[in-house]
């Protein structure tokens, strides 16, 4: 490799994007959902496990959204949203948001946070964000927020996704 002289872009990829997304399945995350309320009052909200902590100070943190979801312009447009982390016992609730051309919110108990954004019950934990950045990368853009409040249920076993499916905490 000359490192006097780096390249100046990534090679092409060795591999196709089922090999890719593959991969990436072996990666256990925990499973989120992202909720805003759009401009026009619509309750959005979709199933991610794209979320990462960023920062203790100021508190941020990220996930990331296709830009070709449907509920782009209102995460773009929107001041706040919020990130549930779901609770082992959560699994059906992950899929319902995951599921296309559903009523997501229909007969969910929950509650208005910060900028509208509602706030689904029984969640391990829920944190209510300012918009503060995206970044544009890819097929994605990153959204950062800036955590304003934050609880969470002590003692909640998280619902984790590894490989295409749903698990639950296993301790070692």
């Amino acid at each position: 490799m000359d490192v006097v002289n780096p390249p100046r872009r990534a090679a092409a990829p060795s591999f196709s994007p089922v090999e890719f997304r593959q991969a990436l399945g072996s990666f256990a995350t925990g499973v989120t959902i992202v909720t805003a309320r759009a401009g026009d009052g619509r309750l959005i909200g979709l199933t991610a496990n794209s979320f990462n902590s960023v920062s203790l100070d100021p508190p941020l943190v990220l996930w990331s959204l296709s830009r070709l979801a449907g509920s782009m312009p209102a995460f773009e447009r929107g001041s706040h949203y919020a990130i549930h982390i779901l609770a082992a016992d959560q699994m059906a609730l992950a899929e319902r948001f995951a599921t296309k051309g559903v009523d997501r919110f229909a007969g969910l108990a929950w509650r208005e946070g910060a900028g509208g954004a509602p706030l689904l019950e029984g969640v391990a934990a829920v944190f209510e964000c300012f918009n503060r950045s995206r970044y544009e990368e890819g097929d994605h853009v990153i959204f950062v927020g800036e955590v304003e409040r934050c609880e969470r249920r002590a003692g909640a076993s998280p619902l984790i996704f590894h490989g295409g499916r749903y698990f639950t905490e296993l301790p070692l």
